[in-house]
């Protein structure tokens, strides 16, 4: 599958810093930095772009609220490197406290909202286009807000925002083939001038073959996350994705190479991936927390137990 205007966004960093509580050393995240970018990937989220104060008495490495120094010990340097991304959620940035883009460390930021939230992160998004970023809209939870709010929502980002791209964000893992193609051609109706992306869950193992889905029906920007990396059930992996799209810009080596010497050690220490829970919550349409608290219990592999606690709750 080979498509010019197709842009890979890595977020191994940002999204599998929700396993470890953003914990990274700034050398582990250049060296993912390096391979990323000599794989010729475009983007390279690194982390969120919070605010600390938001965030009182928690305790976090520093890719939970990334200082500028720290982005730039980690990218600084690294020959054709991609361009650095990072996310913001609504209400937890001082943008005060934001430099314009000329001055940054970073090139893109995604702000990441609920359907109800829209508003805001149109606001927010717009504020960072004003600094000279490049910007997207990524709206979470899409199977869960999917009724006519989600319309409106997607109507908003395309006449109120300067996005460059909206994302459709399958943060559950629950959906399929046939929900992607629908999403895709229902966000079109509204978002007719701007790109869409896609960033998939692994809870069903459906988060390649989503991509793929969404890649037939036109979408241009693609998340994912070497060996998977990423919240409960993981994401789209890095190296599935570049084999797949058949373009000679990527090259899926220097990945494999990060697989073997960092990733294989790392997944011996943090748990992600396709594991039973993380398939119930996704086939059930549930946020992850319920099957990340199991895992943390002596009860972890009571898999039946906890289907049938799930379902129960669902039914009351």
């Amino acid at each position: 599958m080979y498509r010019e205007q197709i842009k890979v966004l890595d977020c191994t960093i940002r999204d599998g810093g929700l396993v470890n509580a953003h914990d990274f050393s700034v050398e582990f995240v250049r060296r993912v930095y390096q391979g990323v970018s000599a794989a010729g990937v475009d983007y390279f989220e690194i982390g969120y772009k919070n605010s600390p104060e938001f965030f009182p008495g928690a305790k976090f490495g520093p890719w939970k609220c990334c200082k500028d120094e720290d982005i730039r010990k980690a990218t600084q340097g690294v020959e054709n490197g991609a361009k650095i991304s990072v996310m913001v959620d609504v209400g937890r940035v001082d943008m005060d406290a934001i430099l314009p883009a000329s001055k940054s460390p970073f090139q893109m930021v995604r702000v990441a909202s609920y359907v109800k939230g829209i508003d805001k992160a149109i606001a927010m998004e717009n504020r960072f286009s004003d600094l000279g970023y490049e910007t997207t809209i990524n709206i979470m939870a899409i199977s869960r807000d999917a009724g006519p709010e989600l319309d409106e929502a997607m109507d908003q980002c395309e006449t109120q925002s300067r996005a460059m791209a909206v994302y459709l964000v399958d943060s559950f893992g629950s959906l399929d083939q046939e929900d992607i193609e629908r999403l895709v051609h229902r966000a079109r109706r509204f978002v007719k001038t701007k790109e869409l992306g896609f960033h998939g869950h692994n809870n069903q193992q459906l988060a390649f073959s989503n991509t793929i889905e969404s890649i037939i029906h036109g979408v241009n920007f693609l998340d994912a996350t070497v060996y998977g990396m990423g919240r409960a059930a993981g994401n789209c992996t890095l190296e599935l994705l570049l084999g797949f799209l058949k373009n000679p810009r990527y090259d899926v080596r220097p990945v494999l190479d990060l697989i073997a010497d960092e990733f294989i050690e790392l997944r011996g220490r943090h748990e992600w991936g396709y594991i039973i829970p993380h398939m119930i919550a996704g086939q059930l349409g549930l946020h992850p927390q319920d099957a990340l608290d199991l895992r943390k219990t002596p009860e972890r592999d009571d898999y039946r137990a906890f289907h049938d606690r799930m379902t129960s709750l669902l039914s009351q």
